[in-house]
């Protein structure tokens, strides 16, 4: 088998991700050789592009309801997508038979459906070193986000169903009103390889792991009420399952329940809201990202379309996509068409001034690509995606952010919601805020939701804080049926004028 510095071309990857990759290779009597002449089987008719993306991933997932092991699974995946650009047409076929023979058959089915182009030429797409599978790229540099030598696998199942069972003790020991404890640990390895026909090889290898907590509590009137907690990241599981993260863990669900249990109805009607720091970046992800990624903006349906260079949000705002934040959720260090990670800024002091590209939306709009190039599996599609969505920290002081509603609403976690992707309009459940009335904070609230369109509300942020966070571990994006981890993060902030629903009071 080839080494890597036998391969023609750049090889964007830590030595451990190399090594951990040609072992799954070397398991499967495959070696890059191979897999480079699968792509020029791909590329025989001529094309303006191709690669191919080799994956490997095991995941495995423990539920616990009540202190009963409620379900437990592992599952694993591997094989090639093959992918051919021609235009704007794009060929694309998988398998999971790791044997020359239906590679191939890949790799023909591909260029056979990016060959229907009409007689009419196409532009070729715009990427360094041209085409075919021979021209050499220099090596930019690949942050180091991720350790390749983790295993979140490798923990025995019985010490994670222990962990579980010690964080359901730990919630009903915090009160004697918790009545359901639900905890899920969850875990995952991904090794992928992409060989493109501009000559560069790049591996990666991917840990991902997560642990939720939710708790029920039943107040003295029957009154339920529901909070939660979570953790995670791309590193191991044994950090999360410690005694004092597991308290940590515990202590925040069921504080977040008591309150929910003291809600009261909530104001319907136009208010200034404060959002906390973190997960309510939700909010931006759904209302504001998605219509900053390449293909809706090249195809003209964002609100964001042929918007470079002017205003479209408060001059306090600056927004970036970042796939650089070691062991964060969304980190990448390359992404599905190895493009390595950097940080993008989508907003600058309220200025559009980028969008987030993979390779075909970024040549086919005369722009770079930006690492944002992702796919569920090797069966999917790669599509410009998100990473970790934040918006940047301003100077305010987040107490004093608070003190100057009149009267208001401060959210401090979101659940689900709904998102109109091309407008941007939404409708966010709230599920933990707060009446603030005189710059206090006067009362939980329950059963607010947030109502909206993700630009007006960019237009309508007065106040920035200083106080920047992340979420830990929950981020989960979906578009075109394809599901991929993501990140986000804000300060505290501060939108005049949000249209809240509830009941009236």
């Amino acid at each position: 088998m080839k080494g890597s510095g036998e391969f023609e071309g750049s090889v964007w990857a830590t030595t451990a991700a190399a090594e951990a990759g040609r072992s799954v290779l070397a398991a499967n009597a495959l070696d890059e050789g191979g897999l480079q002449a699968v792509l020029a089987e791909a590329l025989a008719a001529g094309a303006d592009w191709g690669d191919l993306f080799y994956e490997a991933w095991q995941g495995e997932t423990v539920a616990v309801d009540d202190g009963r092991v409620r379900s437990c699974s592992r599952s694993a995946r591997q094989g090639v997508g093959v992918r051919v650009i021609a235009g704007e047409r794009q060929g694309f076929a998988h398998t999971d038979a790791l044997r020359p023979e239906p590679m191939r058959s890949a790799a023909a089915a591909a260029r056979a459906i990016a060959d229907g182009r009409s007689a009419q030429a196409h532009p070729p797409l715009a990427v360094a070193g041209g085409r075919g599978p021979t021209s050499a790229l220099p090596t930019p540099p690949v942050p180091s986000l991720y350790a390749a030598d983790v295993d979140p696998l490798a923990l025995p199942l019985d010490q994670k169903v222990r962990a579980l069972a010690q964080l359901d003790a730990r919630c009903r020991a915090a009160d004697p009103r918790v009545q359901q404890v639900m905890a899920q640990v969850s875990a995952s390895l991904q090794t992928v390889l992409i060989v493109r026909s501009d000559g560069a090889l790049a591996w990666d290898v991917r840990p991902l792991v997560r642990l939720d907590c939710t708790v029920i509590a039943r107040g003295a009137d029957g009154k339920l009420a529901r909070g939660s907690a979570r953790d995670g990241g791309r590193r191991g599981l044994e950090p999360m399952l410690e005694p004092a993260a597991l308290d940590a863990l515990a202590a925040e669900a069921v504080r977040q329940a008591l309150v929910n249990l003291d809600g009261k109805p909530v104001p319907a009607g136009v208010f200034d809201v404060v959002l906390g720091p973190g997960w309510p970046a939700v909010l931006l992800h759904e209302a504001i990202g998605h219509g900053l990624e390449g293909d809706f903006n090249r195809k003209g349906t964002s609100a964001f379309a042929g918007r470079l260079g002017q205003r479209v949000a408060s001059p306090l705002c600056t927004v970036v996509d970042d796939g650089t934040l070691a062991l964060d959720r969304g980190a990448l260090q390359i992404d599905d068409e190895g493009t390595p990670g950097e940080c993008t800024t989508l907003i600058e002091n309220g200025v559009l001034v980028g969008y987030m590209q993979d390779r075909l939306n970024a040549s086919l709009m005369g722009m770079r690509p930006t690492g944002n190039g992702r796919r569920e599996s090797y069966q999917h599609l790669v599509l410009p995606r998100m990473r970790n969505t934040y918006m940047r920290a301003g100077v305010d002081d987040p107490k004093e952010i608070v003190r100057g509603l009149k009267r208001g609403i401060y959210a401090v976690d979101f659940g689900g919601g709904q998102v109109d992707i091309t407008s941007g309009k939404f409708v966010f459940e709230m599920t933990e805020a707060y009446l603030v009335e005189d710059g206090r904070i006067t009362a939980p609230l329950q059963g607010a939701t947030l109502i909206g369109d993700g630009p007006s509300a960019l237009e309508r942020v007065v106040a920035v804080g200083n106080d920047l966070g992340f979420t830990k571990g929950q981020g989960v994006c979906g578009k075109d049926g394809q599901s991929v981890p993501v990140g986000v993060g804000q300060p505290t902030l501060r939108i005049n004028g949000m249209t809240v629903g509830g009941s009236q009071v």
